[in-house]
């Protein structure tokens, strides 16, 4: 089963009607966290609704934890629910970045154990490029429960990480830049370097120039020295664009993968942590 669905999949969901579903718009830029929400406002696909990383997908940065530590559960819940998603509801997620913002709250809805979460392909310049209707009009939805049947297999925290380094049957992957992984340059973190052990698979290479995912077919091709039968986990600099690694590997038929949800902001907020540069 894809969890990536095309535009005219989406446009004939929205013209029959004949499932419950939301679609939510949860655009974001690092560099102006206000731009997402702006965007939203000025112009969405009809019947989405805006959620915000920072405000919505995250909880407040502490000492551990990383950049954009996971929010409360509870927390969550509460504003899925308010609207309009519970365990039942299709739930359709884009952005405009190359799938990353959706691919956290596809992973996040998986974490709470819903079934039937999807990311369009493409995202909104594909709908727009389409010529499909846009608006400004938010809509309302009613209130409902959600109740999170939560898979504690998909999450790593920096213990089961550290616990596992070196460990034959286990296999990290780093989804930064190839520069950062190396450490070469660090822009964002206070120290340059991976995980040692990890190995380098940029996220945006699971996309296409276009702006799409890759086929089937070429991700298996991508992580094809990628072993199945290993424990597979996937970190990033914050826990946001190891997410799109996730699913993809999915996509491309793995089970055994999970998100080390602080990544390697969290990794390196311990001193006594090792860190490895270069091929290391």
């Amino acid at each position: 089963m894809s969890y990536l669905k095309s535009i005219d999949w989406l446009k004939n969901l929205m013209d029959q009607q004949i499932i419950d579903f939301v679609i939510v718009d949860v655009r974001f830029s690092l560099g102006d966290p206000n731009a997402g929400r702006k965007s939203y406002l000025n112009g969405h696909i009809p019947g989405a609704v805006y959620l915000d990383l920072d405000q919505d997908l995250s909880s407040v940065v502490g000492k551990h934890g990383g950049r954009h530590p996971l929010p409360n559960i509870d927390e969550l819940c509460i504003k899925l629910g308010e609207i309009g998603i519970d365990q039942s509801t299709y739930v359709i997620i884009y952005d405009d970045q190359d799938g990353m913002f959706a691919a956290r709250l596809w992973w996040q809805l998986r974490y709470l154990g819903h079934t039937n979460t999807y990311i369009l392909n493409g995202g909104y310049s594909k709908w727009v490029q389409a010529g499909l209707d846009q608006t400004t009009d938010i809509p309302q939805y009613e209130k409902r429960t959600f109740h999170p049947a939560l898979l504690s297999d998909e999450i790593m925290y920096m213990e089961d990480v550290k616990n596992r380094l070196h460990h034959e049957n286990v296999l990290l992957i780093d989804s930064r830049e190839r520069t950062r992984y190396l450490g070469e340059e660090e822009p964002i973190d206070k120290k340059a370097g991976h995980i040692p052990g990890a190995i380098n698979y940029f996220w945006k290479e699971v996309i296409t120039e276009s702006g799409e995912w890759k086929t089937k077919n070429d991700l298996q091709k991508y992580f094809s020295s990628v072993p199945k039968e290993k424990e597979i986990i996937v970190y990033c600099g914050s826990g946001v664009s190891a997410c799109p690694n996730i699913l993809a590997l999915h996509e491309a038929g793995y089970q055994n993968v999970k998100l080390y949800a602080g990544s390697w902001s969290d990794w390196i907020s311990y001193p006594e942590n090792a860190i490895a540069l270069g091929e290391e």
